[in-house]
């Protein structure tokens, strides 16, 4: 048997992890002293971005773009590594480095945002008015009635004008973190932390280990969640525990955690049809039941995040790749017509092959995804955090350069100190470089399809 083609065939493949490849004879296993070199090596560097962290300030960015390559380019190597001998990567080292990483950042605070102060005070919003939703930060700046220290919350709040644009079940993450300890980010990071690795348990029942590594110690997603606390990754998890109960034929259960991945963020929704393909209408019935029921409540008392979402949608660009190089020959509202129409219709194709596929495979959540963000107004990092676990079931070069090359992002003119730019400017050099390092990753991911032939791309076209 041809084990590069066995390998291929694993890693092309949502069950991975339970296919059991040979060790090739008169090679040693890795030890286990090489992985948790790598990982010494890795904590180190978030060790150092914590410090960093924890100074007034922030942090200066190309040493954090240095970081990001100190943690980044040995996962990699690591993960080809354990490729190339086709071996099993020991999971509890996988969890145990993937804890020390996220302590780094629990320890560390967020740093370049600020969107953390709004999700503190959303919850005690929520606590104290029975609604996140209505009333935007501003009208509260000189409310005798709203505590010191939700006071100082209010200062740190961007664009205070609108309400908030976080959704029903994101906000219930922030009304728990409310209820243990008011006004603490630490907290909010602790309990995004558990669901993060909650999602990296669940990635491993769908991929072998070596591919849930390039998640579980993937700098983005450390410095996303466990350094600055951004929710998407809850929404995340909630999608592919529903991937999971969808595979296992458990419909109900599915369906509910589909409802809540959707009550988190609307990007679940672009996945739906395809996590409740084979589901009886009663399931989709389930499903819309939850989603209605996570908004009904504030919906009833005249309030969501819709409105500003709206705001969002129309006005703002940051870091955009498709739609910043059509919007210098079209008006905006031109623009955001052509790029919908053109993800419309790639959506739409996608679903007509998953359906007409003989064998029922994880959905490509990397191509969807990859595809929304591509004709996106906004990129920000953390919208990756829906991408990246489908790219550790099926890894692809342009995923994962991605992951790195969207830091660049964070080089603005706030963080740069360049204060003749906008706060959220970007200096010419920065998407050359974060698209075309996407590009050329997109380009090796054709070559190597092409050289792995017709038969291991009939096998994975449709998945």
């Amino acid at each position: 048997m041809d084990l590069r083609r066995v390998l291929r065939a694993a890693d092309s493949t949502p069950l991975g992890d339970k296919l059991v490849l040979p060790h090739r004879e008169g090679r040693r296993a890795t030890p286990t002293w090489y992985v948790d070199a790598v990982g010494s090596w890795c904590v180190l560097g978030y060790g150092a971005l914590a410090l960093l962290a924890r100074q007034p300030g922030e942090p200066p960015l190309p040493l954090f773009f240095l970081l990001v390559a100190w943690t980044g380019l040995p996962v990699f190597g690591l993960y080809l590594h354990f490729r190339r001998r086709e071996e099993r990567f020991p999971i509890g080292r996988l969890l145990l480095w993937a804890v020390a990483f996220r302590i780094c950042g629990l320890a560390g605070g967020p740093f370049y945002e600020d969107d953390f102060y709004r999700y503190l005070w959303d919850g005690y919003r929520f606590a104290t008015a029975g609604t996140p939703y209505g009333a935007a930060p501003e009208a509260f700046f000189i409310d005798p009635s709203v505590p010191p220290a939700m006071q100082s919350l209010l200062s740190g709040i961007n664009y205070p004008e609108l309400p908030t644009i976080y959704a029903p079940v994101t906000q219930a993450i922030f009304l728990l973190g409310y209820w243990v300890h008011p006004g603490s980010v630490a907290v909010l990071q602790a309990i995004l932390i558990l669901l993060d690795l909650a999602l990296v348990v669940l990635l491993l029942r769908l991929a072998p280990a070596r591919n849930v590594l390039l998640y579980a110690w993937c700098p983005l997603v450390i410095k996303e969640i466990a350094f600055t606390a951004h929710p998407d990754g809850a929404g995340a998890c909630l999608l592919l525990a529903a991937v999971v109960l969808s595979r296992e034929r458990r419909w109900q259960v599915a369906a509910v955690a589909l409802g809540l991945a959707a009550g988190a963020k609307a990007f679940a929704l672009v996945l739906a049809p395809l996590v409740l393909a084979g589901a009886r209408p009663r399931h989709w019935m389930m499903f819309g039941a939850t989603l209605a029921a996570v908004y009904a409540p504030f919906a009833l008392s005249g309030g969501s995040e819709l409105a500003s979402l709206q705001v969002f949608a129309r006005e703002w660009e940051f870091n955009s790749w498709l739609f910043g190089l059509l919007e210098t020959a079209l008006l905006p509202f031109e623009t955001r017509l052509a790029l919908g129409l053109a993800f419309a219709a790639f959506w739409g194709w996608y679903q007509v092959e998953y359906f007409r596929s003989p064998v029922r495979t994880i959905p490509r959540g990397d191509w969807i995804f990859g595809g929304l963000l591509a004709v996106s107004p906004v990129i920000n990092p953390w919208y990756l955090l829906w991408l990246l676990p489908f790219a550790a079931i099926y890894p692809t070069i342009w995923a994962w350069t991605a992951s790195l090359a969207v830091l660049l992002s964070y080089a603005t003119g706030l963080n740069l100190q360049d204060y003749a730019m906008h706060p959220f400017g970007q200096p010419w050099w920065v998407r050359v470089l974060e698209f075309g390092a996407i590009l050329c990753g997109f380009a090796c991911d054709l070559v190597r399809r092409r050289w792995a032939g017709p038969g291991n791309r009939a096998g994975t076209a449709h998945r």
